[in-house]
């Protein structure tokens, strides 16, 4: 009953906000198609993929290896934490592509993991029966609306990404971003700039520690490891926008953008 409750509470809030999103399934699939997104800046992408991997063999693998040897409910609960703080981003976009009951939901997993559930640190919305979560971005709500994706690029420090999912980030800075705007913007008594930066870091280290093993195993069963990497972090966007959720070539890794530009 009160699970119920916090929903209706929501998503009548929310859906006063009309707002209509959507857009041709085969034309979104086809654009997003992992064959059609070309490699257009591949010299310097290669070059900012060397510098990633450098960086990572210098602070996030040495991290992640210690971070793995926290207990498991340490690890559980900062990532429950992680997850929650990024339905500030989820949210919007799930209003943006016309989600609202998705939107109602997630607003109560938020309202609920943040007050009872100690800051997002026990998901106590999933004791609670509510649906699973799934992250939606900018970059997302623009492949629906018909934006191509451009051509493929490696950020310096976040990977892979596209041209729109890159340019997507732009909206957080503008505004699209609640926590970026309490934390950098706002500078309030209780948060401050560390308080951003310290959770996007955090949130590498979690990636890596949570995908340790794969990453290793396909960086050591690759003739190109650039290549299987572009591969398969196409292949699970693709599925991100169209909302589907299948094993991708021989990994199975829900997690694999969990740290992104969003």
């Amino acid at each position: 009953m009160f699970k119920n409750f916090v929903i209706i509470l929501a998503t009548l809030f929310l859906l006063m906000s009309n707002v209509n999103a959507g857009s041709d399934g085969d034309l979104v699939l086809k654009k997003n198609q992992p064959a059609e997104i070309k490699d257009c800046f591949e010299k310097i992408n290669r070059a900012t993929f060397a510098f990633n991997q450098a960086l990572d063999g210098i602070i996030f693998k040495p991290v992640a290896s210690a971070y793995r040897v926290l207990p498991s409910p340490v690890k559980t609960g900062v990532s429950n934490s992680l997850n929650n703080l990024t339905n500030v981003i989820t949210i919007p976009n799930n209003i943006l592509q016309g989600e609202f009951k998705k939107a109602g939901i997630n607003s109560g997993r938020f309202i609920i993991n943040t007050t009872i559930g100690i800051l997002g640190f026990i998901d106590v919305a999933q004791y609670l029966g509510f649906p699973e979560y799934e992250k939606e971005d900018y970059g997302q709500s623009l492949a629906t609306m018909g934006v191509g994706p451009g051509c493929y690029v490696v950020l310096p420090v976040l990977g892979p990404s596209t041209v729109r999912d890159a340019s997507a980030s732009i909206i957080n800075f503008a505004g699209g971003d609640a926590w970026y705007n309490v934390t950098v913007n706002n500078d309030t008594r209780y948060f401050s700039d560390f308080d951003y930066y310290a959770s996007k870091l955090t949130s590498g280290v979690d990636f890596r520690a949570k995908n340790f093993n794969a990453i290793e195993n396909l960086e050591k069963n690759s003739i190109d490891f650039y290549a299987s990497v572009k591969s398969l972090y196409l292949q699970d966007r693709q599925q991100k926008i169209l909302n589907v959720n299948k094993i991708i070539e021989t990994q199975n890794d829900g997690d694999w953008e969990e740290i992104d530009s969003q």
